[in-house]
């Protein structure tokens, strides 16, 4: 990570903040809906009702539109690497400097694969939409496919490419086409890698008739250069049309570049430099498209937020990142905590992380610090229980009833927790379908994914639900306003109280309507580099 400061104007520091949370004293709810009018640029807004009158689904909307309007000029994303990614960085750091914000650039090593393609020769022809897997080699190739252990049909139990024995006879130096299913999309290229095969395709399960079984499936094999052949991704429905007998077809993974990428940060130094109060979102999107969910979402919620406290003085310095290159594996976040110094980590009073937090099909979702719901897959450092307890309240307080998902590691606050940095974080719901009682809770379309445009082209400015935007800018906005006063409740470091004071309800409790599946919200098939399947590795 190489850090070149980008001069801006320092905000004053001073402030007052409380000790615990549920001790703290909150204004009426009803004081989130009144009309902000012109006061909230020029005020300081200070206490929990002022704040949560100014940020707004309205606010967050007009940097969601913003991101669009990039993606529109730029191919039509927002992906590392990318022109879409470089304007979004140099829209970011214009609106945080025009807040008064002290911002400085992260620069981190990144190797970039462009776009890929994917044409079926015979007995048909056709160019299919794909990408690479990272971790893909790169190359150009032009052979017979050969199917891999194949179950076609929906409730199928796919376990394509899992064994080398799924390769017995096959013809070496043709392509490998293997189905979603059972192992890791690694075991599969590897074992294809073994077998001969001069590329592979892994498309999607069909074992369900839904967009996230069916539709377009690119991830990652776990790391970078895990193969040497090219490797891309297909619908379950491109991958039918492949299996046919006679089926020849050409794929395409250009070959990797250099291309350093850049972490944004904005700093407000409060009384108490050492307690670091820390919250993110990731600014890339895929590259099928615009990501204004995903996650333009949580991005634009920062971005209202870092606007209406401008002329905060914060008790605890409050740091804002909008992290690069995620959708390629968490790759920004975790540069930029690799390079802290121990000293630096232990400044950092917790994290905070929001991604997908509007999805159109929403439920509201905390993560699951406390494992009410899902046993952790890591390590949950302490203090990230008083988090999710503070999200809880506030959702409780506003009437809005909420689930667990699981405190898994797989987004980017993974490297936070890696380093026993506290951390909670909030999320709407990716590929998931929506169950009927879940519908019956939040409304919404059940038998339909929490949001069907995840990882697609049709995640723009149509593909959010301004309710939920509007309901999570409030939590975002409350949870780092309240912690830039105390985080005693997480970490025991004193602070001051919030003015006007802060006092919410106890939990309501999670709805508990993921009982006996794996994740909450997050497909139970993946394990994940990073949350919400933004590059999956198969599994059970």
């Amino acid at each position: 990570m190489y850090r070149s400061a980008r001069l801006s104007r320092r905000a004053a520091v001073l402030a007052t903040a409380t000790s615990v949370v549920g001790a703290l004293a909150l204004a009426p709810a009803g004081a989130a809906l009144a009309a902000p009018g012109k006061s909230c640029d020029a005020r300081n807004n200070n206490t929990v009702a002022k704040l949560l009158e100014c940020v707004s689904a309205e606010g967050a909307l007009e940097h969601l539109e913003a991101f669009q309007a990039i993606a529109d000029e730029n191919d039509d994303n927002r992906a590392a690497g990318t022109s879409g990614y470089e304007a979004s960085v140099d829209y970011v750091v214009d609106v945080l400097e025009a807040a008064g914000w002290e911002v400085s650039i992260d620069e981190f090593p990144y190797t970039y694969v462009g776009p890929s393609t994917l044409t079926q020769l015979t007995p048909v022809n056709a160019d299919y939409p794909t990408g690479p897997y990272t971790g893909s080699g790169a190359g150009d190739v032009t052979a017979a496919v050969t199917p891999v252990d194949l179950q076609l049909g929906v409730g199928n139990m796919s376990s394509s490419g899992c064994e080398a024995a799924d390769f017995a006879g096959f013809t070496a130096g043709t392509i490998a086409l293997m189905q979603r299913g059972t192992c890791s999309f690694a075991v599969k290229a590897l074992n294809a890698e073994a077998a001969g095969a001069s590329g592979a395709i892994i498309f999607n399960q069909g074992d369900a008739d839904t967009d996230a079984r069916k539709g377009l499936i690119v991830g990652t094999l776990g790391g970078s250069d895990v193969v040497d052949i090219p490797v891309v991704g297909a619908s379950y429905d491109q991958g039918v049309a492949l299996a046919q007998a006679g089926s020849t077809a050409n794929v395409f993974v250009p070959a990797p570049e250099s291309r350093p990428q850049k972490n944004v940060i904005a700093e407000k130094k409060g009384v108490n430099d050492d307690n670091i109060v820390m919250a993110g979102a990731h600014l890339d999107s895929v590259q099928a498209g615009p990501g204004i969910n995903d996650n333009g979402s949580g991005s634009a919620a920062l971005l209202d937020l870092a606007e209406k406290i401008s002329k905060l003085e914060p008790q605890n310095t409050i740091r804002l990142a909008w992290w690069g290159a995620e959708e390629s594996g968490l790759i920004g976040s975790e540069e930029y905590v690799a390079e802290l110094s121990q000293e630096e980590k232990d400044r950092i009073a917790l994290y905070l992380n929001f991604d997908m937090v509007a999805s159109p099909n929403y439920i509201f979702m905390v993560y699951d610090g406390n494992e009410s719901s899902f046993e952790a897959p890591v390590a949950v450092p302490d203090g990230s229980t008083a988090i999710e307890d503070l999200f809880e309240r506030y959702y409780t307080m506003v009437g809005e009833p909420y689930d667990d998902t699981a405190f898994s590691g797989r987004s980017d606050y993974q490297a936070f927790i890696e380093n026993d940095i506290p951390a909670g974080g909030l999320f709407t719901g990716a590929e998931v379908v929506k169950t009927a009682e879940q519908q019956s809770i939040w409304g919404g379309t059940a038998g339909a994914s929490f949001d069907p445009c995840y990882h697609q082209a049709c995640d723009t400015i149509d593909n959010v639900d301004l309710h939920a935007m509007g309901v999570n800018a409030d939590a975002v906005a409350l949870a780092v306003l309240v912690y830039s006063y105390s985080t005693e409740s997480v970490n025991g470091v004193p602070g001051v109280k919030v003015p006007g004071g802060l006092e919410l309800p106890a939990p309501a409790g999670p709805q508990g309507t993921f009982v006996g599946e794996n994740g909450g919200g997050l497909d139970p098939d993946l394990v994940h580099d990073h949350d919400h399947d933004h590059g999956p590795t198969e599994t059970e």
